[in-house]
């Protein structure tokens, strides 16, 4: 690492912390976010002429949004469902009708729910469902999904699915103070809402749907399309080879975070998930993902004939050596995460014309005190796909470990 390196800081604002301020990018605090202060400052640089903007694993949709705001054109594709549609609902273009008649029905729930007495919906099989909501949240929680499950599909009721988004999460006991979701202590009790407390559920919900209309009536210039397709060989997409001027992203890290595990109580409720099974099926389609029954078929992955640099083999022995439980996990997840991601590179370099560029906003990692040199590699399977020109940033430290960067690797089509 160099020492320029070494001294960065955290630089919160380049984190999906900032979006919060940033009207629909601040809708849900979900950890797949990134900046928008990260993005925009790329499309500053670099979008000089740009019409299509790529955008491979859309989280969000934070790339796509924004440069739809630019009036240009953006694609985005992600395997998870639950993000197809908070992409598709962030990035749509809203009239004033639609404004009025969400809030209007927003006001109408509130007022159904402050008599009490309405029919719940049923609860989601969350496992552990008691930890996330007490008792009288839990109760308030299921009124408001059951009188939203009333009302008919289309712009409101998508809307609507977004304020309960929040307000779910609001009363619930998920905590926020590091990139992946904690809980807090539990000091709420109550066996149902009292009418004070009830009270209280209620400003939340229409704090919550005010914020939502706030932003509905700025409407971005541009159009940005989202698509449930799988980044490694983006396969399904509707688009000629060298479509796009520009592709900005930020994949999964090789960290073993498991985003469907901090997605859940969001895929739950809105019915994108129905039992824990279908959520390590969907982790394991991801690249990176580790959730239940993709940690278990690692153990019988074989690897694929894409290209791994040569000093990579070295890195996953030293990883495989250092535990004797799960080392060899470790080392195939990392190999597995590389090998995914050369696929992700080679349909990249395909849907890029010539000239663009490409630029991925990922971290390193590191397991059992040895580094995986994320860059580094992004830079040598890039070259070998058929970029050229490729430079690595150093953007942030991710946290009190020095060794654990955030880069923007450039590459050039």
């Amino acid at each position: 690492m160099s020492g320029a390196a070494s001294r960065m800081r955290q630089r919160a604002d380049l984190t999906f912390k900032q979006n919060v301020r940033h009207g629909r990018h601040g809708w849900l605090r979900l950890t797949p976010a990134y900046s928008v202060r990260l993005v925009e400052g790329v499309l500053d640089e670099f979008a000089q002429g740009t019409e299509r903007v790529l955008e491979p694993f859309c989280g969000t949709g934070t790339t796509a949004i924004c440069a739809a705001y630019r009036g240009m054109q953006a694609l985005a594709t992600d395997i998870n469902p639950f993000l197809v549609w908070l992409g598709r609902v962030k990035a749509a273009r809203y009239g004033s009708s639609q404004r009025a008649s969400f809030e209007a029905r927003a006001a109408d729930l509130a007022a159904r729910l402050r008599e009490g007495g309405t029919r719940p919906s049923e609860l989601p099989r969350l496992r552990n469902i008691e930890r996330w909501w007490h008792a009288a949240e839990l109760e308030f929680v299921t009124e408001l999904r059951g009188e939203i499950d009333r009302t008919r599909r289309g712009a409101v009721r998508d809307l609507l699915d977004v304020a309960f988004c929040r307000t779910m999460i609001a009363l619930s006991n998920a905590a926020f103070n590091h990139q992946s979701m904690s809980f807090k202590p539990g000091d709420r009790a109550l066996a149902a809402p009292t009418p004070a407390a009830r009270a209280r559920y209620v400003a939340q919900f229409l704090s919550d749907a005010e914020s939502v209309a706030l932003s509905v009536a700025d409407n971005p210039a541009g159009v940005a399309r989202i698509e449930r397709v799988d980044a490694r060989g983006l396969a399904g997409l509707d688009e000629p080879r060298g479509s796009f001027d520009l592709l900005i992203t930020s994949p999964p890290y090789p960290n073993r975070m498991s985003y469907i595990r901090e997605l859940r109580p969001y895929m739950y409720w809105l019915g994108y998930l129905d039992a824990a099974k279908e959520a390590g099926e969907l982790d394991w389609q991801a690249i990176g993902g580790t959730w239940g029954i993709a940690t278990s078929r690692l153990l019988t992955w074989q690897a694929s004939d894409a290209f791994i640099p040569d000093y990579l083999p070295a890195i996953l022995a030293r990883i495989r050596r250092a535990h004797v439980k799960n080392g060899e996990l470790m080392a195939r997840y990392v190999q597995k995460y590389f090998d995914d991601m050369f696929v992700h590179f080679q349909a990249a370099a395909r849907m890029l014309k010539r000239g663009g560029s490409a630029h991925y906003i990922v971290g390193n990692a590191a397991f059992y005190g040895h580094v995986v040199p994320t860059e580094r590699l992004y830079v040598d399977q890039l070259t070998k796909a058929g970029f050229r020109r490729c430079e690595v940033r150093a953007i942030r430290k991710r946290n009190s470990k020095k060794e654990l960067i955030e880069f923007h690797v450039i590459a050039q089509r």
